[in-house]
């Protein structure tokens, strides 16, 4: 199911302005799906610095790390919470040195057609369908069902709620107008060309989005893998990231 290379040579590269053979590394890095277009920029500014190249493959956190479990090669885990990279080093599966924070996220509500974007309209009722990330799978979906539930809103609005595997998908059902509603991942609207009108949800009102990564044990020797881990530590990464609307703790 999963026939992806892991390594791979290329041409000549050039660093510090001096041009050196060397041989050029190929990583599949797991990226949840809030962080995709965010991690598409960082892939290429790390590829014409390094030489290597990035694959990368999104879904939601829980699925992503049940494919992991089950095998799938990926040399590196973007996810959208600490617990899936906390379980794998626990577990033996990735190595305990290479976790850190990367990025904090940031919940945005949204409504069809551009229309009010306000959190009094959930409060009243007056719509149909309110679309979230499946909170069993996606950590957006669970801060945005912890910031119904600290409104008191979650059981009155249960029948009105729509859930997309992944936190793409939710933001799919507005877009489309399948809900009239949703809340989704700031950097995914920070990383439209025209982004809608939006509201910020309190980061009060739910429990921290961090983010953390790890590198998986089997690909310890990957120095493309290791390298982009790096790279995600540089001030010029961590202002991309900034730039899709996360923090960098």
């Amino acid at each position: 199911m999963f026939r992806l290379s892991i390594l791979s040579l290329t041409l000549l590269t050039c660093l510090a302005g001096s041009p050196i053979a060397v041989h050029a590394a190929e990583a599949t890095v797991a990226v949840a799906t809030n962080f995709v277009q965010a991690a598409r920029v960082l892939a290429e500014g790390f590829g014409q610095q390094s030489g290597h190249r990035l694959k990368l493959v999104s879904g939601s956190t829980g699925k992503l790390y049940a494919q992991i479990r089950h095998g799938a090669p990926f040399d590196l885990l973007l996810a959208a919470d600490t617990i899936r990279p906390e379980r794998l080093v626990a577990d033996g599966a990735a190595l305990a040195g290479s976790r850190f924070t990367y990025a904090e996220g940031h919940l945005a509500l949204i409504w069809a057609g551009g229309g009010a974007i306000g959190f009094n309209q959930l409060k009243e009722g007056d719509f149909r369908k309110l679309a979230l990330a499946n909170p069993k799978l996606a950590p957006y979906g669970a801060a945005a069902e912890q910031v119904l539930r600290h409104e008191g809103l979650l059981e009155r609005l249960r029948p009105q709620l729509v859930f997309g595997e992944n936190i793409g998908q939710a933001y799919t059902l507005v877009a489309t107008g399948n809900a009239d509603a949703g809340m989704v991942a700031l950097s995914q609207i920070m990383g439209l060309d025209v982004p809608p009108a939006f509201w910020l949800v309190p980061a009060e009102w739910h429990e921290p989005i961090r983010q953390d990564l790890v590198l998986l044990e089997h690909s310890k020797d990957n120095v493309a893998a290791a390298g982009f881990v790096d790279y995600l530590k540089t001030e010029a990464a961590r202002q991309i990231i900034r730039d899709f609307g996360y923090a960098t703790p």
